[in-house]
């Protein structure tokens, strides 16, 4: 395998590269430098003063009183930097929970990766956990010490699960390696995990046994509910329904709901399909705007479904957020398409003042949207009355204004260009194909939204914008986003009013990412934050009981930005605003997911995706990581005993809050 060519996992932020937008719409680069006055900007004349108006003065007068005012974080930062370990603020214990191919279900075999097969596969836990969720258990004595954790399995990495494979998506004889066996594996390897765990003398471990516990992975039977359910665009040869699918794939991030359910994301959808479509196909315009297929993995080779000439109809009934009671195993997961159908990242929700249930979801690649969705009833306090309530309500996309203003436009069959005339007969048009919508009604093309949170405390919100590496040279400006922009930036949202159903917000840049300490990066750090403190490519985000924000990131590597990826606490007001600290460190070639919290926030829990894909990313391994010759065998650091993706729980020494 050339040393060039790209990790698995980089290999997915590629596709998320493409930019499959061909809309004129402004993107947020655009607005921004509208808003400042591009002549000034590329002169170099708006300076600090640009900077200063969108990420806080005052964070960035603060010096040596900024340090002292950081009240929300006292923990002792970690340093930055890369190697086979994890490494977390002094004071602080991380526990494995639970490692890929563990016991899930009762009677599960023990891992053994020398003989993997599916049957094992679909009792164990999966690859690559990324979402995790916590739900108090219903009349818990300690809500905070006793419940159910619930795990995204995102996607596989052959090369690392599999020994004597290597990567198999490669041009030249791709997937020779790959047979039936082992792309049954893979699929038992995806969807999600449900855990009950518990608390007992300060360490959390797995319920065994659990009436609870459930495996999905890519062959569950899955209703599809919501206006694009039974349209001819979903029926195929085995569901003439339109109304049944089997499994969920490439569940990134997710969101818990008031009524105990567990939202599951589906993002990078394309990868698992191949196969050609003519060009004048019904289909073959939605698919180009979805990047289908994507040819990331053999299971069109074995499953006519996963190849598109032979079963079209199939990948639309993919990209959905999938709702799934963790509190009853025998109940069948649903895809909600009321929340339309993209590449989504999570589904992070808050109840409206006026009761109804706001999700806030990003459409993750380079130039998409950022988008919500408002149930039309307001969440009930019986259970059963909110069962399909995310199946009535209304989707919208986001547009930015250069005035720092917002507003969010419903994606309504019937309104505006949401036509028959624009090739949408119904609403459930309008959602398969919302990112074509989305392009009709003018949306502000993002940096890659992922992860958006709700702030309880101040009712904020907040966008992960990874990066845009395509991102033009004129398009650069003082104040956001950079031309080849490698580093992303947040922005911060204030609803109209506190209302987050209203249809108007203003917006402004919490923090651009990179390092401060070399000016043509144009980071904005806080002058507060120190040289661990600072960091690229947000992804995943937490808001804590408290309001305070931490960011897992996602890209960070020994070649990016000389640290691997990990967890940052970041200020959001007064004079500390826009510092940051490094809390937790992954091993080398990790992606930090997650974070989640217990109520009480004396828990954090983290999920450690694909430790060891780095390859010649390290200059320690300086080659391309396999399941025989892994970077980092991290966890277990046994011979024989590949990387293992894997959920830590963190917890203070003595006990107490986190964030101290």
């Amino acid at each position: 395998m050339s040393e060039t060519m790209l990790t698995r996992a980089q290999a997915f932020e590629e596709a998320e590269n493409a930019g499959s937008n061909p809309s004129g719409n402004p993107s947020i680069g655009d607005i921004i430098a509208a808003r400042y006055h591009r002549r000034d900007v590329l002169k170099g004349a708006l300076g600090v003063a640009a900077i200063a108006a969108t990420v806080s003065p005052l964070a960035l007068a603060a010096s040596q009183k900024a340090h002292a005012a950081v009240a929300g974080f006292k923990f002792k930062e970690v340093a930055a930097g890369v190697d086979e370990r994890h490494h977390l603020a002094e004071g602080y214990d991380a526990d494995i929970l639970i490692r890929w191919g563990d016991a899930v279900l009762p009677g599960a075999p023990a891992f053994d990766p020398a003989q993997q097969s599916a049957a094992a596969q679909k009792q164990q836990f999966g690859y690559n956990n990324d979402y995790i969720g916590y739900l108090p258990m219903p009349g818990a004595a300690n809500s905070s010490a006793h419940g159910l954790l619930v795990v995204n399995h995102e996607y596989t990495n052959e090369e690392l699960m599999f020994s004597g494979v290597g990567r198999q998506d490669v041009k030249e004889n791709p997937f020779a390696k790959m047979t039936k066996e082992l792309v049954d594996i893979e699929k038992a390897a995806h969807g999600g995990a449900v855990l009950e765990i518990r608390r007992e003398g300060g360490k959390w471990s797995v319920v065994s046994n659990s009436k609870y516990a459930r495996r999905i992975n890519a062959d569950t039977p899955i209703e599809i509910s919501g206006p694009a359910a039974g349209s001819d665009r979903l029926k195929t040869k085995a569901d003439p329904t339109g109304r049944r699918v089997l499994g969920m794939v490439n569940n990134c991030a997710g969101g818990v709901t008031p009524w105990g359910t567990w939202l599951s994301c589906e993002e990078n959808i394309n990868g698992y399909f191949w196969g050609k479509l003519a060009d004048d196909h019904p289909e073959a315009r939605g698919f180009k705007r979805m990047g289908i297929p994507g040819n990331a993995y053999a299971w069109g080779k074995f499953e006519d479904r996963f190849d598109i000439a032979k079963e079209p109809n199939e990948a639309n009934r993919f990209g959905w957020v999938v709702e799934i009671d963790p509190f009853d195993p025998a109940s069948t997961p649903k895809k909600r398409t009321a929340m339309g159908r993209f590449k989504h990242e999570g589904a992070a929700g808050i109840t409206n003042k006026d009761g109804r249930y706001v999700v806030y979801q990003g459409d993750d690649e380079r130039f998409d949207y950022v988008y919500k969705f408002v149930t039309q009833a307001a969440v009930s306090t019986d259970r059963a009355a909110n069962r399909d309530i995310l199946d009535s309500g209304t989707l919208y996309v986001a547009k930015y204004n250069a005035d720092g203003s917002g507003e969010w436009m419903p994606l309504t069959h019937g309104q505006g260009p949401l036509t028959a005339a624009n090739g949408f007969k119904d609403q459930a048009d309008v959602l398969i194909e919302a990112r074509r919508a989305s392009d009709l009604l003018g949306a502000t093309k993002m940096d890659r939204p992922e992860d958006a949170e709700v702030n309880p405390v101040t009712q904020k919100v907040y966008v992960m914008l990874t990066n845009n590496t395509r991102r033009k040279p004129d398009q650069v400006d003082a104040a956001n986003p950079r031309a080849d922009n490698k580093f992303g930036h947040i922005i911060e949202m204030t609803p109209a009013d506190n209302d987050h159903a209203a249809t108007k917000f203003t917006w402004e840049i919490l923090v651009k990412c990179g390092d401060p300490s070399v000016a043509e990066v144009g980071a904005t750090f806080s002058s507060a934050t120190t040289k661990d403190g600072w960091f690229g490519m947000p992804d995943n985000c937490a808001v804590d009981a408290d309001g305070r924000l931490w960011i897992s990131t996602d890209g960070n590597s020994d070649k990016a930005t000389g640290r691997a990826d990990g967890i940052w606490a970041l200020e959001t007001a007064g004079e500390a605003r826009a510092t940051s600290k490094l809390f937790f460190r992954c091993p080398a070639g990790a992606e930090m997911c997650g974070p989640m919290f217990t109520p009480d926030l004396e828990t954090l829990f983290v999920a450690v995706q694909h430790p060891g894909d780095d390859g010649p990313q390290w200059k320690a391994f300086g080659r391309a990581s396999t399941f025989d010759d892994p970077s980092t065998r991290w966890p277990d650091f046994k011979p024989g005993v590949p990387p293992r993706p894997s959920v830590v729980v963190i917890t203070r020494q003595g006990g107490g809050k986190i964030a101290g």
